[in-house]
């Protein structure tokens, strides 16, 4: 049974600096959403387009890649200009919870890049409704699913600091990714600007293995910083650099006659 006190206690505990933020006063918001994200993807949406013809979102999509090129730009460059590139320390870095310019601009950006993971669940839901359920892994949702819900509490509880090293490297990989997408989309004449799809999953595989060595230090050091999100930044971090290792295999090292449809365009979207 759910227990009311806890949670009322723990939310006591919150920033006060989000408390006006929007989605951020409370967590069934997120949470709702992320699991009807998941209900429509798997079940709800496969089903309505049983008997229907793949849409044509071509238009739609090179406008949402596009803007999602711009989106992620922004907030690679706010968490860099905010701490990142700014003074923050690449060992132990608290939050800082002060009404400061540099700390709100952190907050700000935090929020952002949590908002953002509401957006990208447009991805799976283009990919549906064209009928490409190939990309639609069991690595995608899962990513996609959990990734909004937890990072409510990440900026509800810690926005800044340490934590948001990770944030820094997903905005940069989304950056690329986006611009990956957008050119795809673009046509086939397009295809030979995209030599470097090999590279852009082995970009994704490097950020977790640098959010990995990055969250261990504090396994090994003192830091003013709260070890339960260091051990979630740690263990999502660990999970992905294993799927994503997984997929690099299956896509590139295995004789091209064996790889699936599902890793045709060498490029898993989830990050």
């Amino acid at each position: 049974m759910f227990d009311w006190k806890t949670y009322d206690d723990l939310m006591t505990k919150a920033d006060p600096r989000v408390e006006d933020y929007f989605m951020m006063s409370a967590f069934w918001p997120s949470a709702v959403i992320c699991m009807l994200y998941v209900y429509l993807v798997v079940w709800g949406l496969p089903k309505f387009m049983e008997n229907r013809k793949p849409m044509q979102l071509r238009e739609i999509m090179l406008v949402y890649n596009f803007l999602m090129v711009v989106l992620s730009g922004y907030t690679c460059m706010e968490f860099a200009l905010a701490g990142w590139f700014a003074g923050y320390s690449w060992g132990c870095q608290p939050v800082d919870y002060s009404a400061s310019p540099q700390a709100v601009r952190m907050v700000n950006v935090c929020w952002l890049f949590y908002f953002t993971k509401f957006i990208e669940l447009l991805d799976t839901v283009f990919f549906v409704l064209r009928k490409k359920y190939n990309q639609v892994t069991f690595l995608h949702v899962f990513h996609h699913g959990i990734m909004p819900a937890s990072w409510w509490w990440g900026v509800k509880f810690v926005p800044g600091g340490f934590g948001t090293f990770h944030a820094l490297l997903n905005s940069f990989i989304h950056f690329m990714m986006y611009i990956y997408y957008g050119v795809a989309g673009l046509g086939p004449q397009y295809q030979k600007y995209l030599w470097w799809k090999k590279y852009m999953t082995s970009l994704q595989i490097t950020q977790f293995l640098l959010v990995c060595v990055h969250t261990s230090q504090l396994f090994f050091t003192e830091c003013d910083y709260p070890m339960m999100f260091a051990y979630w930044i740690g263990a999502y971090a660990l999970i992905f650099l294993i799927m994503f290792a997984d997929f690099y295999r299956k896509s590139y090292q295995k004789p091209k006659s064996l790889k699936s449809s599902a890793t045709k365009n060498g490029v898993q979207k989830v990050d």
